[in-house]
This record gives C-alpha cells, structure tokens and sequence, in this order.
C-alpha cells in the first residue's frame, strides 16, 4: 500500500510539470479548447492528494522519498499531512480554475501557450514547496517559485514596468531565499535533522541546539520576504503589471502564502517563545494597518486588491505571532477564506477591465445592468474579506476578534483588539468599493458598450464565490476535511473547531458590528478618504518603493565601480592580484590556525643530487638576472627539466617523460610566440618598481614551500592508492598505474585538460595571427595626413 501511494503522489507532483511541457503544443493544435484540455492536469492531481483524505483526517502523516545526495544528506521526500495537504488543494484546486480562466481572458494573446507552460511550471514549484519535507528539497522549489514568478509577472517584458516589476519580486524573495538557506544549513548543523518530519517528532530540538536565535532571524527574513510583510511588500504592488490571471493565482492564493506556510510549518519548533512573538507582532501590526491605508488610497482595482492582500498577509502574521490555540485556528480559517476571495475577486478584476476597458474605480459606475455575473461574484468575493455572514470569511473575522480577546493581559488585548478592528475596517471599505462602486449608480457615457465577458471569465470567478458561501453555511463539513487536520499539524496537537454561523453574544460579534458600521462610512466617503491617505503619503514623499530604486541604483554603480577596479584590462595587474590572494591563503591559514612545519633536517646528499641541486639554483639565479626576455625564458625551462631529472632520480620514468615533453614544448612555444609579438626585448623598469613583484615572488615561493613541508609532515593516507592498486588491473586492465588512472579512472579529468590546452593554443593562434591589414594601414595613414592637414 504504501508503494502505491508513492507512485500516486510522485504523479501529483508531476502532473504540473508534465503539463508545462504540452501547454504550447496543446494550444497550437486544440486552440480555444486547449484550456479545458490543460485544466485536466490540475483537476487529477487535485483527486489524487483528496483521496487520502481519510488518513489526513485520522492526522496521519505521508512521507514519501528517495536518497537525492547521500553524500550530503540530502533527500528527495515529501509529506503530506493535514496542512501540506490543505494548501496543496488550495494550490490545484484554484490552479484549475485559474487555467479555465486564462482561456478566455487571454484568448487573443499568442503568446498563450508559452504563458500556460509558465504558469504550470510555478503551479508545480508551489506544489513541491509545500509538499517537501527535506529542508534543501524545500528550498529548491522555495527558489523555484521565485524563478517561475519572475517570468510571469514580466510575462509582457516589452513593458518597462512589468520588467521592472519582475525584478525586484526576484531581488527581494530572492535575498529573503538565502537567508532561508542559511537558516536551514543551521538547522542541520546544530540539530542534525534534515527534515521537517525530525523537527515535528521533537520540536524542542532548535531551541536547545544553541542558535535559535540566528536560525529564527533568518527563516523568518525568507517568510517576509515572501508573504510582502513591511517593509518588503513593495514588491507585491508592482507584481500587479502582470496579466490579471497570474496576479489571481500568484499573489493572492498561493506565492503570498509561502511565507505564511513556512511559518505556520515552522511553529512549533521556532513558535511560542517571546522574540517569536517580539518579532511577528509588531512586523504584522504595521503591515495591516499600513497595507490596508494604502488599498484605501488606489483607484485602479488591482491595486486596491494588492494592498489589501498586503494588509490580509499582515493580519495572518499578526495572529501566527500571537500564537495561542484559538489565534493558530483563525489564521487556518482566514488562510482558505482570503485564497477563495482575493483570487474570486481578482478575476472580477479581469472581467471588469476587459468587459468595461478600464479599472480605474474613478471612470466605472453602473455595471450591474450589464454585467451581472461579475457583479454577483463580485459581492460574494467581498462579503468573504468583510466577513459578512454567511460566507466562511464570518466565522474566520469572529475568530480573529476572539484570539485579540484572549491575547493576554488587558493593555496587550487592548491593542490587538484595536490593531485588528482598525485594520478589518479599513479592508472591509477597500472590497466594499471594490465590489460597488463599478457596479452602481449611473453607467456613464463613455462605458455604454460595456458588457458581461465570456463564460470562461466570469464563471470561474463565480464559482470561487459559491464555494466560499457553501463553506460558511455548511462548516462542520469544512472544518472536518479543512480546518481540522490543518489547525492540527499547525498546533502539533489534535484540535476540533466548532465555530459556525450563529450570532453569539459576545465582544468579537460587537466588533464585528463595529467593524461593518464603520467600514461603510469610510465607504460613503471614500473619495475624501482616499484623497486624505494620499495627502499623507506625498507628505512623507519617500517609501520603500523609492528606497528599492535608489538600492538598486547605487548597486549598479558600486558593481561598475568594482569590475573596473578588479577588472581594469592590465595583465600585470590581474597576475599581482593572483599571486597577492595565492600568497594571502597560504600565509593567514598555516599562521591563523598554527600550521607553520618544524624545518626538516638536512639530508645526505649524493654527488649528482648536489649537482642536481646546484642546477635548479643556477635556473633561479640566471632567470633573476637574464638581460632579456628570451634568455629568461629558456632559463626559466632548466627547472621544470631539473625537476623532470628528480622525477628519474625517484623512480617515476614515466612522470619524468611527460615533464621532459611539457618542458620543452613550452618553452618552444613561448619562444615561437616571442618571435611574432612586439615585445621588449628586455625589462627596463626601475629597482622601485621591480622591488614589489621580487617580494610577491619570494613571499608566494616560500609559502609554497613551506606549504609543502606541512604536507610531507602529515600522516599519509594510502585508501586511494591502494584502490588504484587493487583496482586498476581488475577494473582497467592496465599494469601502469598511472595510465590507468590519467585514462580510465579520471578520464573525464584528463579530457577537461586537454580541452583547456587546445583552448589555450587557440587563444594563443588568433592573438599570433592577428594583424593590421596592408589596406586598414594605408586607410590609417591617410587618415593621420588628413588630420595634420586640418590642424595646419
């Protein structure tokens, strides 16, 4: 049994990729039908994680995997238990509805099918992200996403703000990714774990591994990164210059709530501690209250929607940060409830532009009449981030008011309870304008052709609407499939929620009441409330956004400025800086960690090996005072054949060939190549400026060779030699060990380094060859006459 629910979610996870790779071919031959066709890969994939469904509610766990690196450590393996499994239904189930939608909203694009394959291959990196349970396999499609996001948002690079958009999202997730990666390799070195399955089993591992606090910092910067908390939400805004069915997916059901994800995973090992609470608290806080302002202040109805994801991101961190029993369970609610809505009225978003050829709030009225679909699903996608009875958003805004309740003692419960009303208002206004303001009043002149968009466009908006609506009338069904298994796995303890539609006396039904009251005054007055937000803002006249701009900008002069100091086109320079950072690593490490060598005895020497040796010192000094290039050169072959002799002294003949061979062709050559560049023949610099490079030469010399010393002094370790010698006549079939090895074992090696010395020859020929043509010197000259012409 377990073989075949391997096999089944090896093929869920594959499903999308596999999709990727048919998209453009199915959209070329199957046309306008294409996307029913393509949607088929979600909806199995969605049927294969549901039909475990009983297991995740009995909360068992599905690991599944192979070995990847065992060298490392490192494996290929998923879980799945109440809350992968929650997402992973999230992610397809939308996905498909998502992909129904792009059919009809991008029917006349073609370039369709290259955004089909696009948008699968980030459905599948968000599958493999929350499915993972080796931290590296995590952080491979934790990577993969950011990628995959970066070519859908610049899906139209012909646009500088898409292009600009692309960019920073994969500058900012991008930085918060590395330190998620340093956070994990803490992890496995200070706990030894290397999946998510260990730190569940024994959660109080990182604690006690001694680096909770680095290991925190850093998870969390990839968790804000990633879920658009201040100040790095900039990014999600300009992600909305993407086309409207990745702004539904990416960043309002799935990429936003990786970080969401991460932290929800991560709570019982990194939760429940007071920086936990020091750091989510306050980074949630600002972030709601703050997103939801800005959403008050657009009037393009993306944008609206963007900030107040922004601020429904900042409300889930708040109450993760929080981090008691009933806080875990409203934040399990509103992650479904805000992925149904926000991608539900996304889409309204899309049917709006293309049906009426405007977003702009400002130049929209009147709709209903005309488009009554998209205003339906318009009002259920609102209701649900309102919280208005009877979508499932009203059971998650009642939990949220009652974790601020219970938060703690009476001056901490009195802001939370005042952060979330504040913060709920201002989103309640934003989606109330949203789904009113184009849809009411007068329809005016310049939309008398505004009409309801295809099937494809508003059904799926609809339907996202119905199931929300369907959630809060029928609960317990929910919470039995959903909230249960996810508020589980979150909590690390079996958890049954009971919450339902009921007006329960109480201060989080007062609240809510609040909450609707005063949310439909700011939305009677919201172009005095919009006008007043962005008064605020142009006083202050700078923000993140701006600061991205200006950190980018003095990134490029810093990098320009850098290549041209490391790279200024000077040879002598590049091999100072060689020898100075050879020199570097050989003098700091043997004195930093104590490794300079005890100087050996002096050996007795033979006759031939004192005259051996008196040659090598005769090179030396011949090459330090040749009168020229060329006798420099060829003294500088008498080393490489003294050590070719030491080589035959020692015993190695064959060594001692190749050295011979090496020796005389090289020095050959550089003498052919001498002879056919223009040279000086001699070095003429003075003592100050020959002085420096004599001691970089004396310094890197010495290093080496006490660098030497230090290795003939240790322990020699014979395993490798004794596998070529056991090995190479049985496996090679070769008696020369050497051979053996230059050509079978490190065969590829050798390969690489004959490629790299036919390069080198290559290189050397074109620099040999070139020349000044008979007709470009003529050309020259002419040109050189004119000039003094002129100056006369």
């Amino acid at each position: 049994m377990r073989g075949h629910y391997e096999q089944l979610f090896y093929l869920a996870v594959a499903l999308p990729f596999l999709a990727s790779m048919v998209a453009s071919p199915a959209q070329r031959y199957l046309k306008q039908y294409s996307s029913f066709i393509l949607a088929l890969f979600p909806i199995a994939a969605f049927t294969l994680i549901f039909s475990v469904s009983a297991q995740i509610q009995a909360h068992e766990a599905i690991v599944f995997g192979f070995n990847w690196v065992p060298s490392l450590d490192v494996a290929f393996s998923f879980r799945l238990d109440g809350l992968s499994y929650v997402f992973a239904l999230l992610i397809l189930g939308i996905g498909a509805l998502i992909i129904l939608y792009s059919g009809g909203y991008m029917y006349k694009s073609d370039k369709i099918g290259r955004f089909y394959a696009f948008l699968f291959l980030f459905m599948g990196a968000m599958l493999g992200l929350v499915l993972a349970d080796d931290l590296m396999t995590l952080f491979i499609f934790w990577e993969l996403t950011s990628i995959t996001s970066f070519m859908l948002i610049g899906f139209q690079h012909e646009r500088e703000l898409a292009r600009r958009g692309a960019i920073q999202a994969l500058v900012i997730t991008g930085m918060g990714a590395l330190a998620l990666l340093a956070g994990f390799i803490m992890i496995r070195q200070s706990t030894g774990f290397t999946t998510l399955s260990q730190l569940i089993a024994q959660p109080e591992a990182i604690i006690e591994g001694g680096l909770y606090v680095p290991i925190l910092l850093c998870v969390l910067l990839g968790a804000f990164t990633k879920s658009a908390q201040m100040p790095f939400h900039v990014w999600l805004p300009n992600a909305m210059e993407a086309p409207t069915p990745v702004s539904a997916y990416l960043h309002s059901a799935t990429m936003v709530k990786a970080g969401i994800y991460l932290l929800m995973r991560l709570f019982p090992a990194l939760g429940d501690t007071v920086l936990w609470e020091a750091l989510l608290v306050p980074f949630g806080s600002v972030t709601l209250v703050i997103g939801a302002l800005l959403a008050l202040r657009q009037s393009d109805v993306k944008l609206i929607l963007a900030y107040t994801t922004v601020g429904s991101l900042g409300l889930l961190v708040l109450l993760i940060g929080i981090g008691t029993d009933i806080a875990l369970e409203a934040a399990v609610l509103y992650v479904v409830a805000h992925s149904l809505a926000k991608a539900c009225l996304f889409m309204v978003a899309g049917s709006v532009d293309h049906g009426a050829g405007t977003r702009d709030i400002r130049a929209l009225g009147g709709l209903a009449r005309t488009m009554p679909f998209t205003f339906a699903a318009a009002l259920l996608g609102a209701a649900a981030i309102g919280g208005l009875p009877p979508l499932f958003g009203f059971l998650a805004k009642e939990e949220i008011y009652a974790a601020a309740v219970g938060a703690g003692s009476a001056p901490y419960m009195a802001a939370m309870i005042l952060i979330t009303l504040v913060g709920n208002t201002l989103m309640f206004a934003t989606v109330l304008i949203v789904a009113l303001k184009p849809f009411i009043g007068q329809l005016p002149s310049g939309l008398r052709r505004a009409h309801e968009t295809s099937l494809m466009v508003w059904l799926p908006a609809l339907v996202l609407g119905a199931v929300g609506l369907a959630a809060g009338v029928f609960p317990f069904l929910i919470h039995q499939y959903i909230s249960n298994p996810m508020a589980s796995v979150t909590l690390n303890k079996t958890i049954e929620l009971t919450v339902a539609l009921g007006f329960h006396i109480g201060a989080p039904l007062g609240l809510s009441i609040v909450t609707v009251l005063a949310g439909i005054m700011i939305f009677r007055k919201s172009k005095e409330s919009r006008a007043r937000v962005a008064g605020w803002l142009t006083a202050i006249g700078w923000g993140p956004d701006r600061g991205f701009d200006q950190f980018m900008r003095g990134l490029i002069i810093f990098s320009a400025g850098l290549t041209n100091f490391l790279q200024p086109g000077r040879l002598d320079y590049y091999m100072r800086t060689t020898f100075l950072v050879i020199i570097g690593v050989l003098w700091v490490t043997m004195i930093a960690t104590g490794g300079l060598p005890s100087l050996p005895e002096w050996p007795m020497l033979y006759f031939y090996e004192w005259m051996l040796l008196f040659i090598l010192v005769l090179g030396v000094v011949v090459v330090a005072i040749a009168p020229n290039r060329l006798t420099a050169m060829l003294s500088l072959g008498i080393q490489g054949l003294a050590v070719a002799l030491l080589f035959l002294l020692l015993g190695a003949p064959d060594l001692s060939f190749t050295q011979f061979m090496v020796e005389i062709l090289s020095v050959a050559i550089l003498a052919l190549v001498m002879t056919r560049l223009r040279l000086q023949p001699a070095d003429r610099r003075p003592w100050r400026e020959v002085t420096p490079e004599f001691a970089l030469a004396a310094l890197g010399g010495i290093g080496l060779a006490l660098f030497l010393i230090t290795v003939t002094q240790t322990e020699l370790n014979t395993d490798l030699s004794d596998f070529y010698v056991k090995y190479a006549y049985v496996i090679a079939h070769g008696r020369n060990i050497v051979n053996v090895i230059l050509v079978d074992f490190r065969a590829v090696d050798t390969m690489g380094e004959i490629a790299v010395v036919l390069t080198t020859g290559a290189a050397i020929l074109a620099l040999v060859r070139i020349r000044v043509s008979k007709k470009d010197r003529h050309g020259v000259k002419k040109k050189k006459r004119a000039a003094s012409e002129v100056q006369s």
